[in-house]
């Protein structure tokens, strides 16, 4: 299916009226609605805001991308809408973005989804793209300019597949990931490869898109490969690059550096890679900065406690009703009952393990749900968070300490010293140093809590309510929601919630 198929004349805005990303936004799903496009408004609207949680659709150069797959969809469509003035969309180089495509896609057409995505998504970089479409006056001229350059960029003989050829230039590989593994995906696989083109490198490109791993890289590309190139916003397959050299780095980078990328491949710049090295995540200065790395490392705790919360929450709001009808001893009662406060007491153990294992990989993730279970004890949410992070580190630790063991002892490490030893120094950091100082900071607060009066209260709720409108789903936004999580599981007093 062709990029024109999917967007119609009606589905074209071609003077915004909206100047805030918010309002473009609601803008364009009105468009999909008037179109009998979509069913449900606000479901979809969650879906674009889950995905710009993730990273900005905002891809740079002018342009946004902002799309969502769900149920909400009647039809898949493609809106394109046009600013004259510009609106801030939070894009990866900091400007305006003139140019926006919002994709809507059916459940049921996940393969259709990802082509039309990485078909834009490469035409995206064509140059001269982007500023014919802003120079656009009528869907006519949308219709020329997205025919030209598709014809454009079509190959004139059938594409060699790379790695079936060796030849006596620079052989480098890459892997492209974005957190929903769509459009970032496919805009630096083409980057690369163009980029690659014009050096006269040699090029294979790993894309770990939502449809699966494509033109997956070999044991043969490996070893006879230059260097690799592993430009993820997510946990990619690693291990198999061990002891090449190896550059790690924002799938943005790719996009917008790819020349850095590959001469430093081919300068012979890139470090050494080690297996333990890649499960630890310790990654060159060019990654991802730590206040980043940190809000990734507890989101990956909260998503996983999230089907915990919503299944126990709505089980224990059913057994309330059911309570009206029957006693709090009947069995249809307890079948509710029992189920969402069995869904309850996973909280903490799921939110510090998950924690742990987005820092130290799968070794973390037993450490860090005991960790949590103790913190269920007494220490509560914050004791739990700290301990999953406590965790995680712990693991990093004994990566590092255990890098050089004879390859005989290879073995040992993950079924033995880092579940022994991460259990045990965890374990120690939880009952001798988090679970007494947060113990102590849970009770103040949920005294302090328990006795707040109405004034107090209502200030409070306005903070948490503004707190969660104010960043679209953003880190101020998850605090709020994090506290009050918090105060559940800790007081079971949802009023915060």
């Amino acid at each position: 299916m062709e990029i024109k198929d999917l967007l119609s004349k009606d589905l074209m805005i071609m003077n915004l009226k909206s100047t805030t990303k918010k309002d473009v936004i609601d803008e364009m799903i009105e468009k999909l609605y008037e179109n009998n496009v979509i069913n449900d408004v606000l479901k979809f609207r969650s879906e674009i805001m889950k995905r710009e949680l993730e990273s900005s659709t905002g891809l740079g150069e002018g342009v946004a991308m902002p799309h969502a797959k769900t149920s909400a969809v009647n039809k898949p469509a493609i809106v394109f809408a046009r600013s004259t003035t510009g609106v801030d969309y939070e894009a990866l180089d900091g400007e305006d973005t003139y140019i926006f495509f919002m994709i809507a896609a059916t459940e049921g057409q996940n393969q259709m989804h990802i082509e039309t995505l990485a078909k834009l998504s490469k035409l995206l970089l064509k140059e001269g793209f982007i500023d014919r479409l802003k120079s656009s006056e009528s869907p006519e001229d949308v219709y020329k300019t997205i025919d030209y350059y598709a014809e454009e960029s079509e190959p004139k003989v059938a594409p060699v597949e790379t790695s079936s050829i060796y030849t006596e230039k620079p052989f480098v590989l890459a892997v492209t990931a974005c957190p929903t593994g769509i459009a970032h995906t496919y805009m630096a696989e083409e980057a690369l490869k163009e980029q690659a083109s014009k050096m006269g490198v040699d090029i294979k490109v790993e894309t770990n898109g939502s449809d699966g791993v494509k033109n997956k890289l070999t044991a043969d590309d490996i070893e006879k490969s230059t260097g690799i190139i592993i430009a993820a916003d997510r946990k990619v397959e690693t291990a198999r690059f061990n002891g090449k050299n190896v550059i790690e780095c924002p799938v943005s980078d790719a996009i917008r550096n790819p020349k850095d990328l590959i001469e430093k491949i081919v300068d012979g710049k890139a470090k050494i890679y080690h297996a333990d090295e890649s499960e630890s995540k310790e990654v060159e200065e060019e990654t991802t900065n730590w206040k980043s790395k940190l809000y990734q490392d507890i989101m990956n705790g909260v998503s996983h406690m999230l089907p915990f919360v919503v299944g126990g929450g709505i089980l224990l709001a059913l057994s309330f009703l059911v309570e009206r009808f029957f006693s709090d001893t009947s069995p249809i009662y307890n079948l509710f009952s029992v189920g969402g406060k069995a869904a309850f007491g996973f909280l903490i153990p799921i939110l510090a393990g998950y924690i742990a294992m987005s820092i130290g990989d799968r070794p973390a993730l037993m450490p860090g749900m005991v960790a949590g279970f103790i913190a269920g004890q007494g220490a509560g949410f914050l004791g739990g968070l700290l301990g999953g992070f406590l965790a995680g580190y712990v693991i990093l630790f004994l990566k590092k300490i255990t890098r050089n063991l004879p390859k005989s002892l290879e073995g040992t490490k993950p079924m033995l010293i880092f579940p022994v030893f991460g259990l045990l120094l965890t374990s120690l950091g939880m009952i001798f140093v988090i679970s007494p100082v947060f113990t102590t900071i849970n009770k103040a607060i949920n005294g302090f809590l328990a006795n707040m009066g109405t004034t107090n209260s209502i200030l409070l709720g306005a903070l948490l309510g503004a707190m969660m409108s104010v960043d679209m789903g953003g880190p101020v936004n998850k605090a709020s929601y994090t506290f009050s999580i918090g105060v559940f599981t800790d007081t079971g007093n949802g009023a915060f919630m």
